[in-house]
């Protein structure tokens, strides 16, 4: 198994069009994500946007979830946040997922979003795994 981060945001869409996200697995049960914070993800304060960090959680996390349920689709179901410090442009945000629990259809899941190793923005969250059937897939699927 590779430690080495990988460009997540491949396909067009709302994270990499907000910078991108990197992302590795580090054991079955934890993950790692990270991103550069932008001028864009700001807000008034001149502070990391909170919008934008939750998005980040969201899309590492449900990542996490997606690679601990077999890389079957998840859908995030519900994500509590705590904003706890701060973070700025050229940061660098680094989130570690836990597993906590996994059943046949949830997955249960701790974040922290570190900056400058002090903890920014802690979650946690559940998330669905999706049945898809092979019909769902289309031609060949």
């Amino acid at each position: 198994m590779s430690n080495e981060f990988k460009q997540i945001s491949i396909k067009p869409g709302f994270m990499k069009h907000n910078g991108g996200v990197l992302f590795r697995t580090i054991s079955e049960n934890e993950y790692e994500f990270k991103s550069i914070i932008n001028e864009n993800h700001l807000n008034a304060a001149g502070i990391t946007h909170g919008g934008y960090l939750s998005a980040l959680i969201d899309a590492g996390a449900g990542t996490a979830a997606h690679r601990a349920a077999e890389n079957a689709p998840c859908v995030t179901i519900s994500l509590d946040l705590k904003f706890i410090g701060a973070s700025k442009a050229g940061d660098e945000v680094i989130g570690h997922t836990k597993i906590l629990k996994k059943t046949k259809t949830l997955i249960f899941l701790f974040c922290e979003l570190k900056c400058n190793n002090k903890i920014i923005t802690s979650g946690s969250g559940v998330w669905k795994i999706l049945k898809v059937k092979p019909s769902d897939l289309g031609p060949g699927g």
